[in-house]
């Protein structure tokens, strides 16, 4: 089957592209801004790549073009495929349909945690040597890559990863497919959220907040969508559920036909539960008020550890015992842009953090000041802010941001393309905050305030215009 993917070079779209390759498809396809690393990565696959969305592009004649949710109606391209004809089908849907289908599905869905628990639960089958495929809307570091069929293993030394060729419905793959289960819309044909389409046999209900402001009213309509996907699941199924979500408590009230496993729960006899995490990241296990053993790691903060419950719990699901997930989670070495350190400069650590939502930036801040604490010398942070999503730039959440960011001694917010002014948005943080419209006034605000032993926190959900290296460039002219 050739396939041509109008929005090829967005996390989701690029791993449907790797895995189809893989699968044996012959894949074409296009967007808006083809740039590395994506458009490297798909590119050394044997991926033909074209800038933009041309018209003419329907010439290359594919059996079906997979439509991206970044496509609108008026897309020179888009507007073409309509007019002539042609097929076209979702890239959730052209997933469902040629890749899980027949699968056991486990799908994280949530607000947040959703990529770090993806990643947590495909590695625990991995190491469990059940070789399962995912699609995950960040890099694990355990794997490297984003995407793959199931049954490939690792990247070998050498090895040609997501470029071997695997039939997607070959008997001695692995029956499982870990999937990060998106509640955004699917495309601008079918507005349901993409997880609809997933029909998981696993799924992992993390949280659920506001967000997405510019395709859901309130929370009341994300709950709608959440409990479309409840529906979906089998009777003979599991359902891993946050305890301690009122929002999920009301997605189930609606109607469950699956049993459960309540995870974080206060007072639940039967539930998941983690003990105090230790200074050094370790905490305890239990399952209905029995020890089930201690996970040992260096993730910090609460948001981790019930990420792990919820992996753990889904994993047993597919059979790996509780004992084996633990031990896998003591080699688990996080996700690419989740409190990664990308420099240090005259003991001033820079990191770059996906969080994005205040809720996000809250628990990270939190998770590094606990990280901090153990530190024999006080330390201060540094967060360093871009609104970037498109809830944060409509100004849904910037009531928020003030009490996200208690746990920062200072704040730097960018404060360009916004419909809404930061600056009077922080006023509460008071002389503690500084915004600035212009990206190198921003860098220079914060290296003229770093000194060493200060850890800068970069939370951003796009690149930042690179100010991770600008900083560090400027770090080292400055205090290097």
């Amino acid at each position: 089957m050739h396939i041509h993917i109008l929005g090829i070079c967005g996390t989701f779209m690029g791993g449907i592209a790797a895995i189809a390759k893989a699968a044996g498809h012959m894949v074409t396809g296009c967007d808006a801004n083809v740039y590395p690393p994506m458009s490297t990565q798909l590119e050394a696959q044997g991926i033909r790549l074209i800038d933009g969305f041309a018209a003419e592009q329907y010439k290359l004649a594919p059996d079906v073009f997979v439509v991206g949710n970044v496509v609108t109606r008026g897309n020179p391209l888009m507007e073409e495929i309509l007019d002539r004809g042609l097929p076209y089908i979702s890239g959730p849907q052209w997933l469902a349909e040629n890749v899980l289908r027949g699968r056991w599905v486990l799908a994280v869905a949530g607000t947040h945690g959703k990529t770090t628990t993806t990643s947590m639960l495909a590695w625990i089958l991995e190491h469990a040597g059940l070789a399962p495929g995912f699609l995950i809307g960040g890099v694990p570091e355990n794997f490297g890559i984003s995407a793959r069929l199931p049954g490939v293993p690792p990247v070998p030394v050498g090895g040609q990863g997501m470029g071997n060729r695997v039939d997607a419905n070959a008997t001695d793959a692995s029956p499982f497919f870990v999937i990060e289960a998106d509640e955004y819309d699917t495309a601008f044909f079918d507005k349901r959220s993409k997880f609809v389409h997933y029909a998981p046999r696993t799924a992992v209900l993390n949280n659920l907040e506001f967000d997405h402001a510019d395709i859901f009213p309130d929370v009341a309509a994300i709950e709608t969508q959440f409990h479309h996907l409840v529906r979906t699941i089998p009777s003979n199924g599991l359902i891993v559920v946050n305890g301690a979500c009122a929002a999920l408590d009301r997605v189930i009230e609606r109607g469950c036909w699956t049993r459960r496993e309540v995870f974080a729960g206060a007072g639940e006899s039967d539930g998941w539960q983690c003990g105090t995490q230790s200074a050094d990241g370790h905490f305890a296990v239990s399952l209905a008020g029995k020890p089930q053993g201690e996970v040992r790691w260096d993730l910090l903060g609460t948001h981790n550890q019930h990420n792990a419950l919820a992996a753990i719990a889904a994993a047993r699901h597919a059979g790996v015992p509780v004992a084996a997930a633990i031990a896998a989670l003591a080699e688990f070495k996080n996700v690419k842009r989740r409190m990664e350190i990308r420099g240090v400069v005259n003991g001033i650590t820079v990191y770059d953090d996906f969080a994005h939502h205040p809720t996000a930036i809250q628990t990270t801040l939190a998770g590094l000041r606990h990280k901090l604490a153990r530190l024999p010398q006080p330390a201060r942070i540094l967060a360093v802010l871009e609104p970037r999503s498109n809830t944060m730039k409509l100004g849904v959440m910037k009531d928020a941001l003030p009490g996200s960011l208690v746990d920062a001694d200072r704040v730097f917010c960018y404060a360009a393309n916004l419909g809404w002014d930061p600056a009077a948005a922080l006023t509460p943080l008071g002389a503690r905050a500084t915004t600035e419209h212009q990206l190198p006034k921003l860098v220079e605000a914060i290296a003229e305030f770093a000194r060493p032993g200060d850890h800068i926190l970069v939370m951003s959900n796009g690149g930042f215009g690179g100010v991770h290296e600008k900083l560090l460039d400027l770090l080292k002219a400055m205090h290097g």
